[in-house]
């Protein structure tokens, strides 16, 4: 998990090394989120999230997303959640009149699949009887920040999968 973080981080720096920042949201434009979750909906773990969207509009974009979390109890067992589903976002910085080409503020909807499974050596109630697989709905307002023309960073709240807060790198296409 420590080699994975990192290898964003390196990758993220390597790409923000451009000076020229031109990022504001607009048709056509590709973007990709990779990020964390800062907290959990469930027991333990650390969520991971990656996001890519294309824009429709100079306002609206669509994509898909995928969010996953497992985590090993010691002695009990081990639970996997992942999380996959189409998403769009609407971007408000035209809405706004928003003049900073470096700030990107969105906010948007998905629909996906919740897989969740559980297994464990613990005979009595478990995390299998609690949560399910299934239809999932999500909402999530966001911003980015680019630090260069391509790499920024991003942070998302809302209902996001197995998260209600993530941060991580932005890369615009």
């Amino acid at each position: 998990m420590k080699k994975i973080i990192l290898s964003v981080v390196l990758l993220g720096g390597l790409f923000s090394i451009s000076t020229e920042a031109q990022a504001q949201f607009k048709n056509r434009d590709m973007l990709l989120n990779l990020g964390v979750g800062l907290n959990s909906y469930y027991t333990g773990g650390i969520p991971l999230s990656s996001s890519f969207e294309i824009g429709v509009t100079d306002d609206i974009s669509v994509g898909g997303g995928l969010d996953y979390l497992s985590y090993n109890y010691t002695g009990y067992g081990r639970f996997t959640a992942v999380y996959v589903g189409g998403r769009g976002s609407y971007h408000f910085n035209r809405l706004l009149n928003l003049r900073n080409e470096k700030i990107d503020i969105y906010a948007g909807a998905s629909l996906g699949y919740r897989s969740f499974s559980w297994g464990d050596n613990y005979i009595g109630p478990t995390l299998g009887n609690t949560y399910g697989s299934g239809l999932f709905l999500g909402i999530h307002a966001g911003a980015r920040y680019y630090f260069s023309r391509a790499v920024g960073g991003f942070l998302e709240l809302g209902a996001l999968g197995s998260s209600n807060a993530r941060l991580g790198f932005a890369f615009k296409f």
